[in-house]
């Protein structure tokens, strides 16, 4: 009977956490209404003064199609950043401090030139993982 309901109390919370990722997903839309001056996401998406988002989570960072990166982008797509989640949280954070310590944490602070074009800074952390979330529904 006690497995019974540790069994139910785990589905219950599985599905909650579901719902909970779907719910940042939506706040995150509403968050992304701030980076829209730049981006865009979705089908039929262009690029702007930003890359086209859409896919870009599981994207190596500085290959969105038809947009011209800056140097520091570039080379840490080279030197392996992968975008995920997580690491777009981080990024939105302060994306010129992000690209120069993955360069320097891999040992090629040398390609750490320049800066990259995106000056916004998302200061909040729920918003950041709010529109990760967002991002990934647009990414396989």
């Amino acid at each position: 009977m006690k497995l019974v309901r540790v069994a139910i109390l785990a589905a219950g919370l599985a599905g909650f956490a579901g719902a909970a990722q779907a719910q940042d997903a939506a706040e995150g839309e509403n968050t992304f209404k701030k980076c829209q001056t730049c981006h865009r996401i979705g089908e039929g998406a262009k690029n702007l003064i930003g890359p086209v988002l859409t896919g870009v989570i599981g994207r190596k960072a500085g290959t969105a199609e038809g947009f011209a990166y800056s140097v520091i982008n570039k080379n840490s797509g080279d030197t392996g950043l992968v975008w995920t989640e997580e690491l777009v949280v981080k990024y939105l954070e302060d994306p010129n401090a992000f690209l120069e310590a993955f360069l320097t944490e891999k040992g090629k602070a040398d390609l750490a030139v320049g800066k990259t074009k995106m000056v916004f800074k998302l200061a909040d952390e729920t918003e950041r993982k709010n529109v990760a979330a967002y991002l990934k529904t647009f990414s396989k």
